[in-house]
């Protein structure tokens, strides 16, 4: 990437992102590094493919809600706890699915079938991407590409044992103050899935019907 110019090395550090966007904020942060093309224009165009090829993976959630299988699949139990979490604590799912491998897709999904508002996901995205590329430039920029590139590793692995530091910490207040959901294994705090059409004969909506008449 970093041997293109003009207009051909903008459309690859912004097309990049669709493919694999690690590579393009490395390739995009090389390019800045050789000065192959002014940084002040660099940025926004990664920035711009990073946010826009996730933007659409919000919607697949959302076309999920409509077809039987995803149906059966809210039915399980801590399926909608996931969903609470997901919405309550919507910032650490996305800081976690930009930094730790493996989560990135399934959590933006989640947040379409779990219905967040777009704004609040696109903002979001935004936020940890800009977040990400600036990392990634100011030690390509500091220590050069090969440390640069080692980031790729080290990264994640920080951002797991973070992670693992705040559920640890989400587990002893919620065993201590026994309030909200801690993971997805609460199941007594289950409760019906909203707004999904043709859930009448479901466990949770059928509770929740019975209620409604006895009131």
């Amino acid at each position: 990437m970093a041997m293109l110019t003009g207009w051909a090395l903008y459309a690859a550090i912004f097309f990049t992102p669709f493919i694999q966007e690690d590579i393009a904020v490395i390739g995009a942060a090389t390019a800045s590094l050789h000065d192959a093309a002014p940084t002040a224009l660099i940025l926004p165009a990664v920035l711009t493919g990073l946010v826009c090829s996730d933007a659409w993976k919000y919607w697949m959630g959302r076309l999920a809600r409509r077809y039987e299988w995803a149906h059966r699949f809210a039915e399980k139990p801590g399926v909608s706890i996931a969903g609470d979490l997901i919405n309550k604590e919507f910032m650490q799912t996305m800081l976690t699915a930009r930094f730790v491998p493996g989560t990135r897709i399934p959590a933006y999904i989640a947040a379409g079938f779990f219905k967040a508002e777009y704004a609040k996901y696109i903002l979001t995205l935004t936020a940890t991407a800009t977040l990400y590329v600036a990392i990634m430039f100011a030690l390509f920029h500091s220590v050069g590409a090969v440390a640069g590139e080692e980031a790729k590793i080290w990264l994640p692995v920080m951002a797991v044992l973070i992670l693992a530091c705040y559920v640890a910490y989400r587990w002893v207040t919620h065993r201590n103050n026994k309030a909200g959901p801690m993971t997805p294994l609460s199941e007594e705090q289950d409760h019906p899935m909203p707004d999904m059409p043709g859930f009448d004969d479901t466990p949770y909506e059928t509770a929740e019907t019975d209620d409604n008449k006895k009131e």
